[in-house]
């Protein structure tokens, strides 16, 4: 079982920069795939990014290529979303996801775990 704490939403203006971070509680969290996710009121989950367990195999969704960056830490047990360049439509609550293994994929269905999200606010 592993427990995922998200950290670091909040309101910000367009254009402008978050870094999300999203502590686990497990010690093997090195062998874990993690992701990010979101989900605005009113739509579908949206995939947003995930990195492998070692951090060499790292996929986007495309609405945030270019703009937003996964990374982890496996000796603090954290994975960072850094998150510039923001837009109105990038309002959602966002959530760290984690999955046993090296698979890659963008599906949430394959996340084990979750954590309770983060509100992310781009406004002016």
């Amino acid at each position: 079982q592993v427990r995922l704490v998200e950290s670091g939403g909040g309101l910000v203006q367009p254009g402008g920069s978050l870094r999300l971070s999203c502590a686990a509680s497990e010690g093997s969290f090195s062998a874990y795939r993690m992701g990010w996710f979101r989900q605005a009121p009113g739509k579908e989950r949206e995939f947003v990014a995930t990195i492998n367990p070692a951090g060499s195999d790292i996929v986007y969704g495309n609405s945030v290529k270019g703009r937003f960056t996964i990374s982890r830490d496996n000796l603090k047990n954290t994975v960072f979303l850094q998150m510039n360049g923001l837009k109105p439509e990038d309002t959602a609550a966002y959530y760290c996801a984690a999955r046993l293994g090296w698979t890659l994929t963008t599906s949430g269905a394959d996340y084990a775990f979750w954590g309770q999200g983060t509100q992310v606010t781009v406004s002016s």
